[in-house]
């Protein structure tokens, strides 16, 4: 069904190529430098501690620390079973699962009520997922049996400019579907379309696939219809307005594509982690 099966490439692959793009958007460069500048420029856009609480920075560092260093440890567990080869995808959510039930132990939050919520909302989530799958694979069938895979294929290798106007072609139309489908529907149904048309183009899977990821994730915070916004709106208060959040948005959109653009120059930012990794 999808592009990259066991046979192209490993998940394991695909989490490590994305930690480098990753860590250069999120921790290290980009957000940081961005924060960096509006901190100066604007100093009261970044406000500091209040005195009252630096004074206790002992105690504030400790806070951080348990707030902090246990989601980051069930992080750790689930990626780095996975990046170690330690288990599969489906064996690192169980490790995740378990992980999730602790914490919610030690913060004396675990009881029947909640373990009933979480079967609930996993139950509906799964079940989501298994029909929107079922649909995208009679679609494709549908798809294929009138040919329209080939059409697809004609019209991508027949574009100028070869595999560039393709991948530019591809990444448009995601990052324009990405305004009005969840990522769930963009990668059980229009992936399969259009990946094996750009692996056979000679284009790494592991760069297609944090590329495509990226892209998604730049869609979804793009205004008027970013999903990510429409998330923030229902938990910001009232007198945060919707203008607002498209305003502050912008400059992370700008960075995003920034990075979606370095890593079209320099696709060896999601390859080079997993070749010394894996070989």
């Amino acid at each position: 069904m999808g592009i990259f099966s066991p046979d192209t490439v490993s998940v394991g692959d695909l989490f490590v190529g994305a930690m480098v793009p990753g860590l250069m958007l999120v921790l290290v460069l980009l957000y940081l430098l961005y924060l960096v500048i509006i901190a100066v420029v604007k100093p009261d856009s970044v406000p500091a501690i209040p005195i009252a609480e630096r004074a206790l920075e002992q105690r504030l560092f400790l806070r951080a620390l348990k707030v902090l260093v246990p989601p980051l440890l069930l992080i750790v567990a689930v990626l780095g079973s996975i990046l170690g080869g330690l288990a599969t995808p489906t064996e690192a959510a169980s490790v995740g699962a378990i992980g999730a039930v602790l914490l919610a132990i030690s913060q004396q939050q675990f009881n029947l009520k909640t373990l009933q919520e979480v079967m609930a909302g996993t139950t509906r989530v799964t079940s989501m997922v298994f029909l929107i799958f079922i649909g995208a694979s009679l679609f494709s069938l549908v798809f294929r049996g009138f040919g329209g895979d080939e059409v697809v294929t004609e019209l991508l290798t027949d574009l100028p400019g070869g595999v560039i106007g393709a991948m530019l072609v591809v990444m448009l139309v995601m990052f324009l579907l990405g305004f009005v489908l969840d990522f769930i529907e963009i990668t059980f149904v229009v992936v399969p379309i259009v990946g094996p048309i750009l692996l056979s183009m000679g284009l790494d899977p592991v760069w297609l696939g944090v590329m495509i990821a990226i892209n998604l994730q730049t869609s979804f915070l793009t205004p008027p219809f970013g999903f990510a916004l429409f998330y923030l709106r229902g938990v910001a208060p009232r007198e945060v307005m919707t203008g607002e959040i498209y305003r502050g948005v912008a400059p992370f959109i700008v960075i995003q594509l920034l990075m979606l653009g370095l890593l079209a120059y320099w696709p060896s930012l999601a390859t080079w982690l997993p070749d010394l990794i894996y070989g």
